[in-house]
């Protein structure tokens, strides 16, 4: 068994490397190769839902069999729709994330960024952290740095932001650098009045100051981006609830002619303004493998349950009912790979299903 692990690591690390010689940028596999579906995640059932009363005061509803495994998963899927678990639906990775995001680099590098911070940082002077890790072959993962990407950022008190949560990064091929985006707020709780905001990297050692990108008349967090035909289409989640608002826990869309915006929101069909039921988040967006438009993946983090949408323009989505996800997936991300990697990954893993 450990023999052939390594040989199938090896050849999927010839694989990665052929794939990007001679190419100034891999997006996934060669478009002939019709890949497979990569879908990161983590598991969990939450113990408890906050609720707002009329008076403003914040309680918490306990919720039942709760559980974590706060680290990598990873599920793949031909049709984005139904997903099979790698590992038995246990970690791949031993090391604390929450909400991971994996994209492909120019080099032909994953880099991962996760919410979670790790030691060695002084909050007081540097704020918050999260998590960045890369690897060559989707196995093996190498912590790089904790990233701070609040610490020059105060609000009008001279706070440093108490959180960075759900980091992602797009490939900008305007300038050739990476757009990392995450929520953060400078309140006693991450999901009050949170914004969206963005950094640039050309190295991923040095990183500009952080920018507002995105500053609705909500709360917003878990903001993933899309570039299609010109138009930048910013999925987040609309972070309010309560007396005041009602419940408006759930996914709306904002679009730009610029990745930097200004971006305006668009107001979906459900619950005044939003694309998807509630209670839902980490949206995840990804091309239909049946040829048909797009698919939107995102959880049902109170009801421990997973949707998928299916749209033909990006704004008008109709909830997908024949699916299969993987037991308490949560915040997901997704990629194409090709036939040879996930064949590559199914045999690094399958000693243990």
């Amino acid at each position: 068994m450990f023999l052939r692990r390594f040989i199938a690591l090896g050849i999927l690390a010839v694989t990665l490397v052929s794939g990007i010689a001679g190419c100034k940028f891999t997006h996934g596999p060669d478009e002939r190769d019709q890949g497979v579906w990569l879908l990161a995640y983590f598991r969990q059932r939450y113990d408890a839902r906050v609720e707002v009363d009329a008076e403003g005061a914040v309680h918490t509803v306990p919720l039942p069999n709760p559980m974590k495994e706060e680290q990598l998963h990873l599920a793949l899927s031909t049709d984005g729709r139904h997903w099979t678990p790698l590992n038995g639906n246990r970690p791949v990775w031993d090391h604390f994330i929450r909400d991971p995001y994996i994209g492909r680099g120019p080099d032909g590098v994953w880099r991962l960024l996760a919410t979670g911070g790790g030691p060695g940082k002084d909050r007081r002077i540097v704020g918050p952290s999260c998590l960045y890790a890369t690897s060559t072959d989707l196995v093996h993962w190498q912590v790089e740095d904790y990233l701070t990407l609040m610490k020059d950022a105060r609000n009008e008190e001279g706070q440093l932001a108490g959180n960075i949560w759900a980091p992602e990064w797009f490939y900008d091929e305007t300038t050739g650098e990476a757009v990392l985006i995450w929520s953060s707020s400078f309140k006693d709780a991450g999901w009050k009045e949170s914004r969206l905001w963005y950094a640039r990297t050309k190295d991923w050692r040095t990183f500009t100051t952080a920018r507002v990108l995105f500053d609705p008349p909500y709360s917003v967090i878990d903001g993933t981006l899309l570039k299609h035909n010109g138009i930048y289409y910013l999925f987040h989640k609309e972070e309010e609830f309560g007396v005041r608002t009602g419940e408006r826990r759930a996914i709306r869309l904002a679009t730009s002619d610029k990745l930097e915006g200004p971006y305006q929101i668009y107001d979906g069909p459900l619950n005044h303004g939003q694309i998807v039921p509630v209670i839902t988040e980490g949206p995840a967006l990804m091309p239909d493998p049946s040829g048909a438009g797009w698919l939107l993946l995102y959880d049902y983090c109170m009801s421990n349950d997973y949707g998928v949408s299916a749209s033909a323009d990006l704004k008008h989505w109709t909830i997908e009912r024949d699916i299969a996800m993987p037991p308490d997936a949560r915040h997901g991300s997704v990629n194409r790979i090709s036939q040879a990697e996930a064949a590559r990954l199914r045999l690094a893993f399958e000693d243990s299903q």
